[in-house]
């Protein structure tokens, strides 16, 4: 099993083992926030500083889909300067007043299969998440529109959010998605989620 503390050295090889995984970790979030600058001047900082793949959704729907991949230690650095960015955006728009600092909100994107192991038995592995890490976790209900994934809602001061997604990631790396994932894509209609899923080859899309 992986160890959900990445962080802590202790013992070497299962962290040594963690950062060698490749990770995708899919994120919801408005694209101006990940882009910055009229030439993608802050996603091409985290790329080169981070060297995770990033990839942000095509479209005019305000929330895109970030999806970053690498090893392990790459996409949590990348995690990491994405949440540091977001406090200083929220910082930046507080009109100079500074009441302590503003929680951050991260939406992790998830296949569903793999929420009831984050979730755990009665709550309770993401209870211990929350305890352990001091952040907020919130598994949504339904499935993101025309998709088979959930948001995980992640709020926090960016340490304790980049601790949080290091224990999520353990707990999904630990519990593969079963069955198929059909992909949230934000503002796209249900006829093109299907086609582009390969889902009614032979069948006719009805109406309504």
């Amino acid at each position: 099993m992986a160890s959900p503390d990445g962080a802590s050295g202790v013992g070497g090889s299962p962290e040594e083992t963690e950062l060698s995984i490749t990770l995708t970790l899919r994120m919801l979030m408005h694209g101006k926030v990940m882009v910055g600058g009229s030439k993608g001047e802050t996603v091409k900082r985290i790329r080169e500083q981070s060297s995770a793949r990033i990839t942000i959704s095509e479209g005019s729907c305000p929330e895109r889909i970030t999806t970053i991949t690498g090893s392990t230690d790459a996409v949590f650095r990348a995690v990491s300067m994405i949440a540091f960015k977001l406090e200083e955006d929220l910082g930046a728009g507080s009109d100079g007043v500074s009441a302590g600092r503003a929680p951050v909100t991260l939406r992790l994107v998830i296949p569903a299969s793999q929420c009831g192991s984050l979730i755990g038995k009665a709550g309770a592995k993401i209870r211990e998440i929350r305890e352990s890490t001091g952040a907020q976790v919130q598994v949504a209900g339904d499935l993101l529109p025309n998709s088979t994934e959930r948001a995980v809602t992640v709020s926090g001061v960016p340490d304790t959010i980049i601790q949080c997604v290091r224990q999520i990631c353990a707990v999904i790396l630990e519990s593969p998605p079963k069955g198929a994932t059909i992909p949230y894509h934000p503002g796209l209609s249900l006829g093109t989620i299907l086609l582009s899923a390969n889902q009614v080859r032979g069948h006719s899309i009805s109406r309504g």
